[in-house]
């Protein structure tokens, strides 16, 4: 399918159409756009993050959200039942209908659809976009779909679960000149745009070494361990899709999935996304990568529950010279060290060796990175424009490769050199196999 230009749908002729569709009596509200001049939005997976980022959606006055998916209807993530935040595919409806009809003086009732299967959402041809925010083993079959039938994607990071997911995703992409926003949203934030402009523009002098600092991994149950009954109104072999049906236990649901690597690759595939994407983009590697990994002193916890290391380090070597080490031993965060100084930066909090570069003001010379002016917002104009996103899907996938190639490493006990150009492992076969495979349960393919 030819991708569509910007104002591709609802169209004004259509908006009867619309209505009829999805139940959904049309308001004008003031001043958000006409319907023409809207994006809209179906939102897949609907835990405590698709919450976060639909409500940002939902503040985007261009953006109208259409559908909600998710194979919950209903859950409070590991909380008890009734305590805290409610989740799921019903509460998600029920925020979305009411923010629209707030906007609306005659108090119109609104209604988007609700899914329980994502393939649903991929046959309608009235919607834009869609935000994938399931857990990572979904990632990548979602974000195939929805590009194949048109769609421009907001997919959460990590960009996908698997490597040779992730280069199918971004060569899909670039086939389809679609617009895809990884969700790797401190390349939104104007402290990591400083820290990476302070380093590109030569204040610390060369670079020598990076430190990638990540929260540590789980080293006991997070949850409940008991295997349980499954809970009424969730459909759990969807949920658990092209991986194994594990025993279902809260400690590896909601939120803790991703200690298991049937679903997830720990806390370090979920957070090597954003500091290592931060680590690459100062050091001028968003289509490179390390020529040598290694993975050292790993610690896995002694519980069925989790197969996901609690303590981690990765060494990696670059063509220009440069080291890094990824570690959970490390303060979260990514320091560049350079012959002449140092930048150091994390949520809410930029040091450097030389106090005058913390001031935001201070010219910082002549390369400039993307300027964003908000995550989301990014990826609307994105779709408006047709300009490539700040976090775009192959410097994600290449940001999260050390990652992958280190759980090869620590597998087989050896270090491994990687050939970026070509994205292989060189000189050994069985790492090579190891990396690329892919074993999706049936009727799952990647394709």
């Amino acid at each position: 399918m030819t991708h569509r230009l910007p104002r591709r749908t609802f169209l004004q002729t259509a908006a009867a159409t619309l209505a009829a569709s999805t139940g959904w009596r049309h308001a004008t509200a003031q001043p958000r756009p006409a319907p023409s001049e809207r994006i809209t939005v179906a939102a897949i997976g609907l835990g405590e993050r698709g919450f976060a980022v639909l409500n940002e959606f939902l503040a985007e006055p261009d953006v109208q959200v259409v559908a909600v998916c998710d194979v919950h209807d209903l859950h409070y993530r590991e909380r008890e039942w009734g305590k805290g935040k409610a989740l799921g595919r019903k509460p998600a409806a029920e925020l979305v209908n009411a923010h629209y009809a707030a906007q609306t003086k005659s108090g119109a009732q609104w209604a988007c659809q609700v899914y329980s299967d994502f393939r649903e959402v991929g046959q309608r041809d009235d919607i834009d976009a869609v935000l994938v925010a399931t857990p990572d083993h979904w990632h990548a079959l979602i974000t195939l779909a929805a590009l194949r039938a048109g769609k421009d994607v907001y997919c959460e990071k990590p960009v996908t679960h698997l490597f040779a997911e992730g280069q199918q995703v971004y060569r899909e992409v670039a086939e389809r000149k679609a617009i895809l926003q990884v969700g790797s949203q401190q390349r939104s934030d104007p402290l990591f745009r400083q820290a990476v402009e302070l380093v590109r523009n030569g204040h610390i002098g060369k670079i020598q070494k990076v430190e990638v600092g990540l929260p540590s991994g789980y080293s006991k149950p997070m949850g409940d361990p008991a295997v349980l009954a499954l809970p009424d109104g969730l459909d759990y072999q969807q949920w658990c899709g092209p991986s194994p049906v594990l025993p279902y236990t809260k400690a590896r649901h909601h939120r803790w999935w991703r200690g298991h690597t049937a679903y997830g690759g720990g806390v370090l595939m979920d957070f090597i996304g954003h500091h290592n994407d931060i680590a690459h983009w100062g050091l001028d590697q968003e289509a490179g990568g390390p020529t040598r990994v290694e993975a050292v002193g790993w610690t896995f916890p002694d519980t069925p529950v989790y197969d996901t290391p609690a303590v981690y380090n990765i060494r990696c070597d670059y063509a220009n010279g440069v080291t890094s080490t990824i570690s959970s031993e490390l303060p979260t965060g990514v320091k560049f060290l350079g012959e002449t100084g140092w930048v150091s930066v994390t949520r809410g909090k930029i040091s450097c060796s030389d106090k005058r570069w913390e001031d935001p003001k201070l010219p910082r010379g002549d390369w400039h990175a993307y300027l964003s002016p908000g995550h989301v917002r990014n990826f609307v104009d994105g779709v408006k424009t047709r300009k490539a996103c700040v976090a775009p899907a192959e410097s994600a996938h290449r940001a999260i490769a050390p990652g992958h190639l280190a759980y090869v490493s620590q597998a087989l006990g050896k270090p491994l050199t990687w050939d970026t150009k070509s994205e292989t492992i060189i000189g050994d076969a069985e790492a090579q196999r190891r990396l690329m495979a892919v074993t999706y349960r049936s009727p799952w393919t990647l394709m």
